[in-house]
């Protein structure tokens, strides 16, 4: 008699065929390849970071002993209060590699407080640590999630802290059960969900070796190919790994390979906006609210809504726009062409990891937005701001009727500047790259990891404060004001037969009056504008080493025969354009700032 098999998810499998030779060696060859992109560490340095759990492990638990003594609780109240580290994101879920962070998060029982969290536990921290294992460690206590960011024996480390409505947090403690969230502030949920959440996904997955031989396949290729940012508009982590899980259940017995090519065709063609769910929307015992369309109207304009499994149920996706779906999909098609190719032996697996295209022929236009401030440390504020409401133009420029797509990059590029008076600093801020310092290079955000920045960019800038000040450097005996941007670009696509003037007029304003509408803006300080560049006059360095960049068209000379003037120039207006592009020559301007067509 058969015996019936487990249904993983909402629906019944596709197939649950065990895995042929030929995929069993397709298997093999992808993770020989994820090994030569480095996606895998060496065991020494897997071995490090367990040995740095378990410090931290023995510091919360010191630090609750710490604060219940502050607060003359009885003895055996102390020594049963416990405290409770748990990890979650990539290291949680076994999908990290070389330097990547460990999300961590501090459980605590009700006598300690998230001030008590701040105040003392950094210093805790350090009388426990070994001597120079801590380099960095930076609070952001008016963060969304307020968060303890540190570099920890050569290790980042980001903690978070949720406290329990209980008087004791034992080892034992296990965070699925939903009546420990009774009683909670809304920030001590938002940080106990990131563990439940990934706890969840590993729970929902028939095998969890394939599943994360299929999520790094499928997060370098999303990273390659820059669909990688909640923040922006794509899929963050927690949704790629969500995806991943679905494909799996309907794939129970199938190897890493063949999941990553199920999951460009599947979720490819998936009936947007049905939902993607690993299990049943749960409710529970708390008054909070949990996705659904019916009751929420804001939930209904979900494009792409892929649903967390732990309760309360959200929607990992709401910042995907029109665009950002698009690119997603197009992503998607071609990824399922390449593996198809790839299980033919027409391709190899290094080709579907090969990097994006935005800057070299993706688009011909690009919109600019130059983010910039007279100190670093209110730049990395403000250029979170910033990058915070990118969508917002994003989704904006939508509705112009000559956009088909409105694509943003996924990180943004830092630069430093060197500028003697106020007529260059002026320049700058528009965008002109003249006075760039040589001696400092051009970083993307992603790389910088300031835990300022990455607070304001999900969301925590309103409770925020401005640094204030500027910064003089001395630059070959010259003092020089030092000017900090930080630019994002969107790469415009024009539906067929667009004209060949485009007014965003509206769009611009209205992002930047909703940027520098926040409380803490510094007009002295802080600055915004957008500009129009074409893909001839990008900077040199957003392109990699092997990257070519695009060139100015040779301009065509017309035979008498033809109507002179019959190719008019693309103008955008309510935009200055590249001061690059004008080779140095001071510009002509309509009273909106527009350049003129001469």
């Amino acid at each position: 008699m058969a015996t019936s098999q487990r249904q993983w998810g909402v629906t019944p499998p596709i197939a649950v065929n065990l895995p042929t030779d030929a995929e069993l060696a397709t298997n093999d060859a992808l993770i020989a390849e994820l090994k030569r992109q480095n996606n895998f560490e060496g065991s020494e340095e897997t071995e490090r970071r367990k040995t740095t759990l378990q410090l931290i492990q023995k510091i919360t638990v010191e630090f609750v002993r710490h604060v219940c003594k502050k607060r003359e609780l009885p003895q055996a109240a102390i020594e049963n209060a416990g405290g409770k580290i748990f990890t979650f994101g990539s290291y949680r879920l076994g999908v990290y590699g070389p330097g990547s962070d460990i999300d961590t998060l501090v459980v605590v029982p009700k006598p300690v407080s998230r001030e008590d969290f701040f105040e003392h536990f950094p210093p805790i921290l350090e009388k426990m640590a070994p001597p120079g294992a801590i380099k960095e460690m930076t609070p952001v206590p008016d963060a969304y999630v307020p968060i303890i960011k540190l570099e920890f024996s050569g290790i980042s480390i980001d903690l978070i802290f949720a406290r329990l409505e209980v008087k004791s947090v034992p080892a034992t403690l296990n965070l699925k059960d939903t009546s420990l969230l009774r009683g909670l502030e809304e920030r001590d949920l938002r940080s106990l969900n990131g563990t439940r959440v990934t706890d969840e996904i590993l729970d929902l997955v028939p095998q969890q070796k394939t599943f994360r031989t299929a999520l790094r396949g499928i997060k370098l290729w999303a990273q390659r190919r820059a669909i990688y940012a909640n923040v922006i508009g794509f899929p963050g982590g927690v949704a790629w790994a969500m995806l991943v899980a679905r494909v799996c259940q309907l794939y129970p017995n199938a190897t890493g390979s063949v999941i990553i090519g199920k999951f460009f065709r599947i979720i490819g063609n998936w009936g947007w906006p049905q939902p993607v769910l690993l299990k049943t929307i749960e409710d529970g015992p708390l008054q909070v609210r949990v996705w659904n369309p019916k009751v929420y109207n804001g939930d209904r304009f979900h494009l792409m809504p892929i649903i967390t499994p732990a309760y309360p149920s959200m929607c990992a996706t709401h910042n995907i726009t029109m665009s950002t779906k698009t690119i997603i999909i197009r992503e998607l098609g071609r990824g399922g062409d390449i593996t198809d190719k790839i299980f033919l032996g027409q391709l190899q697996w290094k080709d579907l990891f090969a990097k994006h295209s935005f800057f070299t022929d993706g688009y011909k236009y690009y919109l600019s937005i130059i983010a910039a401030s007279r100190s670093k440390d209110a730049q990395h504020v403000w250029s979170g701001l910033v990058e915070s409401k990118v969508r917002l133009l994003v989704s904006n420029l939508e509705t112009q009727g000559s956009i088909q797509v409105a694509r943003p990059f996924n990180k943004g590029f830092d630069r430093v500047h060197h500028c003697k008076d106020e007529n260059e600093i002026e320049a700058v801020i528009g965008g002109d790259l003249k006075y760039q310092a040589t001696d400092i290079k051009t970083e993307t955000t992603d790389a910088n990891k300031d835990p300022k920045h990455n607070a304001a960019a999900e969301g925590g800038a309103d409770g925020m404060t401005m640094p204030d000040g500027s910064f003089e450097v001395s630059v070959n005996g010259h003092e020089v004001f030092s000017i900090y941007t930080t630019t994002y670009y969107i790469g415009i696509e024009l539906v067929q037969d667009a004209t060949k003037s485009l007014d965003i007029s509206y769009q611009t304003k209205e992002f930047k009056d909703i940027c520098v509408g926040w409380q803490n803006y510094n007009p002295e300080q802080n600055s915004l504008n957008i500009i129009h560049t074409r893909n001839y006059d990008l900077p040199s360095d957003v392109f990699g080493p092997d990257e070519t960049k695009p060139s100015r068209p040779k301009r065509r000379i017309a035979k008498k025969s033809e109507p002179t003037g019959a190719k008019r120039r693309f103008d955008v207006s309510g935009v200055e354009e590249s001061s690059q592009s004008q080779n140095g020559l001071k510009r002509r301007r309509s009273d909106s700032g527009a350049p003129i067509t001469a």
